[in-house]
């Protein structure tokens, strides 16, 4: 029975972020209430509360799922690819997609859907483009290390995860119209050439 308890919490959990991540895909990017989100859902907010302390924590259940899918397949990419500047086109593939895939997050990401939440938030969100941007260094470093002459592999990554972050904010802020994915095979390419001498 305890267990049968404890799936069903999971799945109301699950519920309530699919809901909150559906509400930040609105294109005009309204700030979302736990009453919003309680009406959505049919509930009360006391029945959100069961479930989350506050609603800060509501966003770092969707932080968490963010750091998940996007390191879990970068993770996967160092692993199975070994040419380092092939890593690197497939990261800033991953990050760009990723945001396409769920626009609601790509709010999250870019900060947008945090404006007066818990300033505790943006810290997270920044420290997670810090590790994309080390990720990306890291690759960077590899390809160096394999014969390709780099300008600077640190101020490489810092411009590709400043250009990603343009992207996610472009995408969020023409009401999720202007795809992060568009002329990707171009951007890509234009970037990575740039950073090589």
């Amino acid at each position: 029975m305890a267990t049968i308890n404890k799936e069903a919490r999971a799945n109301r959990k699950q519920q309530i972020l699919e809901t909150l991540a559906g509400m930040l895909q609105t294109p005009k990017g309204e700030k979302i209430t736990t009453a919003a989100l309680a009406a959505k859902l049919d509930v009360s907010e006391a029945a959100l509360y069961r479930h989350f302390a506050n609603k800060a924590k509501m966003f770092e259940g969707l932080i968490e799922f963010i750091e998940g899918a996007l390191f879990g397949v970068m993770n996967k990419i160092t692993t199975d690819e070994t040419d380092g500047l092939k890593q690197v086109q497939l990261m800033l593939q991953t990050m760009l997609k990723f945001a396409e895939r769920n626009p609601g997050m790509s709010r999250v990401l870019i900060g947008d859907a945090l404006v007066n939440e818990d300033d505790a938030l943006q810290a997270r969100i920044n420290q997670l483009l810090d590790r994309l941007e080390a990720s990306l260094k890291q690759s960077l470093r590899i390809a160096e290390a394999q014969g390709h002459k780099l300008h600077d592999a640190g101020t490489a990554a810092n411009t590709m995860i400043s250009f990603v972050l343009g992207r996610w904010h472009t995408f969020a802020k023409s009401g999720f119209k202007r795809k992060p994915s568009d002329n990707l095979e171009q951007h890509v390419t234009q970037l990575i050439t740039g950073c090589l001498q």
